[in-house]
């Protein structure tokens, strides 16, 4: 397993001007740089970008994903109300979040062709220890009061506030079993400066990313979870989520940071949103674990 980049950045690059393909070089330049440890790209606008390397881990990972080969394709989900594009083409998205070191490991194949999708932009996005989403600190805990409202289809918040959307009584989230279709979620407009586990990373050859986390937190009315997209040729190709085996929540929770945060009331067999396809695969990982899941998505949006 690599280890060696696990406090490595990566690259500092907007996911929109990557699809813009950034001044002369693009993706594929991009792409190519992320085969060299410490390789750098200059733009014709002479902005200078370090990719991370991210080819030699693909031979890493091959025997891991064998067994969890699928071409189905994977359910989509609500975005939530805290997605926006955070505009950080990066590996580590950790900043300064305490929690278990959690390596997440995606392979996106596309649903037709039950092949790789290479140079497809995998972003992720979860809350941290507390339950707390960078970009909106305030939203998730119910407008920073107690008894905030939160905003439709967000997390319950601070003591006292309403039912979280998945609690019981309460209206599934669009895109949920029961809800309207996928996508109705409008992009947050963030409302801090925060950006922390928050990143996206471009697909190698293999379809393979990478990302290192910390283990999620939990909110009220949702189980433990981390929220994906998938976007090809700039289209929005693919929303799910990934969550975890309960077991190793409990584990895990049990150790600080975690521990002071209790009161969990939801869990895999009551979320709404959860099904079986959607755990990850999990094994440990040096101090911390390693996830890995596979997306299979509808690359051209044809239904297939």
């Amino acid at each position: 397993m690599r280890r060696d980049l696990d406090h490595h950045e990566g690259q500092r690059v907007s996911r929109r001007r990557l699809f813009a393909g950034v001044g002369s070089v693009g993706l594929a330049g991009l792409l190519a740089a992320c085969g060299r440890d410490g390789g750098t790209v200059t733009t014709s606008t002479g902005e200078t970008v370090t990719p991370q390397a991210t080819a030699g881990t693909s031979g890493d990972l091959a025997g891991l994903f064998a067994d969890a080969n699928t071409c189905t394709l994977t359910a989509s989900t609500t975005q939530g109300p805290y997605y926006f594009d955070a505009d950080k083409i990066r590996r580590d998205i950790r900043e300064d979040r305490p929690g278990t070191r959690l390596r997440v490991a995606i392979r996106v194949q596309d649903s037709e062709k039950c092949a790789p999708l290479a140079n497809a932009v995998v972003e992720i996005w979860h809350c941290d220890a507390a339950g707390l989403y960078s970009g909106a600190e305030s939203q998730s805990t119910g407008g920073g009061v107690p008894g905030g409202t939160p905003p439709s289809g967000a997390p319950g918040g601070g003591p006292g506030g309403p039912p979280p959307s998945g609690a019981p009584g309460s209206t599934p989230p669009s895109g949920a079993p029961g809800g309207g279709s996928e996508g109705q979620a409008a992009d947050l407009t963030p409302t801090d400066d925060k950006r922390y586990l928050r990143g996206a990373q471009v697909t190698n050859a293999d379809g393979i990313v990478e990302f290192i986390t910390v283990w999620p937190g939990w909110y009220r009315g949702r189980t433990v979870h981390i929220h994906a997209m998938v976007h090809v040729n700039n289209n929005r190709v693919l929303t799910t989520q990934v969550m975890f085996d309960e077991a190793l929540n409990t584990k895990v929770f049990a150790a600080a940071p975690y521990a002071t945060h209790t009161g969990r009331d939801t869990f895999n067999d009551k979320d709404n949103i959860y099904a079986d396809s959607m755990l990850m695969k999990v094994v440990e990982d040096g101090d911390g674990y390693l996830g890995l899941i596979n997306f299979s998505a509808d690359s051209d949006r044809d239904g297939s």
